[in-house]
């Protein structure tokens, strides 16, 4: 188990294969940076090309081993990971704060709520259930049955490294797959950690193997590769595309969750102070490094101003900091790149004809840090209106009618998630049916509930995580048709 990170235990992160923890076999490695410090606090193995041919046939062998096992035992065994989950919550959450940089105790919030991944999967595992179709006539029987699909690859984002990679690895392994998981080289601690409770919970040896390394070389062995049946994705669109085809030319079955640039769209009539107080929380949460954060603020314009204002004050009010200093309310961003990003999307905005309503600029201290950001009245032609932005920046506009803020929400080929704020059901009922997103929350934010579906549509990608059929995306259906005589 992971200690508690500090400067005399750094982070030692190893690739696991085949149930053994090992560094690769060419021996590199590459740094773990703290983003709030930039220093450095450990080291990730990469993995070479004999790893990944090593962690495939693992992967093959653990298959077979692991399908051959009753779903109710398998439930146990993953009941058995969600409570070493919750036992070490604290110490997997400060890696990640460590390595991540966001606030502890969010961070403790998505290790906490992975282990509820887990139970659930752990339960929908029991309740794969085939069907029996009447037959056409007295001597026809029809049946099916699933069965699960085979060795999965799955790739897994630095922002959630934990979440975002147990919906992957619970899913799969319920319905009776291994699962090959590629971490992300920017917050492999907390990853590897995770991966770790399956492994003491009693997961075989190859039924789960982890690597880290070149994400190009990794993707482009293992997707093609004739034992990986299926391909779960989690991150860009520009590299999701790229995967996606490459398991289209393998005919691979995929799960894509992609990039969003979301809408919240605030009516007239809608309640200002919850809306403020609510899109604030979500908007720079993670320092806006979320996939679901609202960038795209369309606000009527008779309530614009008082938004606007609202908005500004509680987003220079937040409290920047270390995650793991106490009442930090937003840590850094991941990287040195990030940081670059989010500042060259702010100065282009600003120069399109943006106002600067706060932040907008890195915080002199050392670390990845950059200021709460608003920018009211931002012309559509700047880059970050069309760009996912991923940082911490709030895109302010104004609208006439609902009709013009719909045009606007379906401007981009994004479609993850959207928010509406009103009191009118008609309203609400015009805005949930024309809008173009996966998930839409109204007068509220979202919140990881794993018994609902996650997921986008449009370049936002395909497939769902998450609720009662995200187990399908690795079981096939099998149909059996009998002559009874």
């Amino acid at each position: 188990m992971l200690p508690l990170p500090s400067a005399s235990s750094p982070l030692d992160v190893q690739l696991l294969i085949d149930g053994v923890w090992r560094a690769g076999t060419g021996g590199e490695t590459l740094p773990i940076t703290n983003p709030a410090t930039e220093g450095r606090v450990g080291q990730v193995a990469l993995a070479a090309e004999p790893d990944m041919r090593d962690a495939v046939a693992a992967a093959a062998r653990g298959f077979a081993e692991w399908r051959a096992i009753a779903p109710f035992d398998r439930a146990r065994v993953l009941r058995r990971a969600a409570d070493l989950l919750r036992e070490r919550a604290d110490a997997i959450g400060a890696a990640l704060t460590l390595e991540q940089g966001k606030p502890f105790a969010q961070a403790v919030h998505e290790v906490s709520g992975s282990a509820d991944t887990i139970d659930w999967f752990a339960e929908e595992g029991k309740r794969a259930f085939g069907q029996v179709i009447p037959g056409r006539t007295a001597h026809a029987n029809v049946s099916t049955r699933l069965e699960p699909v085979g060795p999965v690859a799955a790739f897994t984002p630095w922002n959630f490294p934990v979440s975002q990679a147990v919906k992957k690895v619970a899913a799969a392994l319920a319905a009776g797959c291994s699962v090959l998981l590629k971490g992300s080289e920017d917050t492999p601690a907390a990853c590897a950690e995770m991966v770790r409770v399956f492994v003491d919970a009693g997961v075989p040896p190859g039924a789960i193997g982890l690597l880290f390394g070149e994400p190009a070389a990794i993707s482009s062995y293992l997707i093609p590769h004739p034992v990986i049946r299926a391909v779960s994705f989690t991150g860009s669109i520009p590299v999701g595309k790229l995967l996606a085809a490459q398991a289209g030319a393998h005919m691979k079955r995929v799960t894509m969750e992609l990039g969003g640039h979301a809408p919240a769209i605030i009516c007239d009539d809608a309640d200002l102070e919850l809306a403020a107080t609510s899109l604030v929380r979500m908007k720079f949460m993670n320092a806006g490094q979320v996939c679901l954060a609202p960038t795209r603020f369309l606000i009527a314009r008779a309530v614009y101003p008082a938004f606007v204002k609202r908005f500004t004050d509680l987003a220079r009010a937040l409290r920047l900091g270390d995650g793991h200093a106490e009442g930090t309310e937003m840590g850094p961003l991941v990287s040195q790149r990030r940081l670059q990003a989010v500042e060259a999307l702010v100065t282009e905005a600003v120069a399109a004809g943006a106002h600067l309503a706060c932040g907008g600029t890195r915080v002199d201290r050392r670390g990845y840090f950059f200021a709460p950001t608003v920018l009211a009245d931002v012309p559509l032609s700047a880059r970050a209106m069309n760009e996912e932005p991923f940082g911490p920046m709030a895109l302010m506009r104004c609208f006439d009618d609902l009709d013009e803020a719909v045009i606007e929400a379906n401007r981009l080929p994004y479609g993850l998630a959207a928010y509406i704020f009103t009191r009118s059901i008609r309203n609400e009922a015009l805005l949930t049916e024309r809008l173009e997103a996966g998930m839409i929350a109204v007068n509220r934010i979202f919140s990881s509930t794993v018994e609902a579906p996650f997921g986008g549509v449009k370049d936002s990608g395909y497939g769902t995580e998450g609720g009662t059929r995200a187990i399908l995306n690795f079981l096939s259906e099998k149909m059996i048709s009998r002559f009874v005589g």
